[in-house]
């Protein structure tokens, strides 16, 4: 090894110091002690209210679970689920829409049935009654949709009961 680099032999005969002792400023004897009226009331410790704070969190979750089943039951429902079989009679002022809906047995359905155009735009919509005959829980329906403008498409938006 390079003795540049190594420190001196006499650097490493040296002694260390004894190290210092804690005194009674350096030792936690607890809590610390303030002087009286200097920094306001301190609180007790273990004053939380964990019984409140459980009752807020049960309400919370409650109004959570009650939101998720109404937005469910207005808006995912599936027993009314709109199929297109196909859209056909595509002209400048229509499109021929041909729909299937589940719906239960002989109920009805209010459907939401749209065209777009080539650039995505909504160039018609229209909401169709669907009613299916006693017995039957997969009515079809054929719907002329008028348009603002040439379709490409067909599309049953959503269904929900009627």
């Amino acid at each position: 090894m390079d003795s540049a680099i190594l420190a001196d032999a006499s650097d490493n005969k040296r002694r260390r110091p004894h190290p210092v002792t804690e005194t009674h400023a350096t030792t936690s004897t607890g809590a610390p002690v303030f002087p009286p009226g200097r920094y306001g009331r301190r609180r007790e410790p273990g004053r939380r209210r964990p019984k409140l704070v459980a009752l807020l969190l049960a309400l919370v979750i409650a109004a959570g679970v009650g939101l998720a089943v109404r937005l469910y039951q207005q808006y995912g429902d599936p027993t009314y689920d709109g199929q297109v079989l196909e859209y056909s009679g595509i002209t400048d002022s229509q499109v021929v829409i041909e729909f299937r809906v589940n719906v239960p047995d002989g109920g009805a359905a209010m459907c939401v049935v749209r065209a777009r155009s080539r650039d995505g735009a909504e160039v018609g919509k229209a909401e169709v009654r669907v009613d299916a005959p006693p017995g039957e829980t997969r009515p079809v329906t054929r719907y002329v949709l008028a348009t603002t403008g040439r379709p490409i498409n067909g599309e049953v938006v959503r269904c929900r009961a009627a």
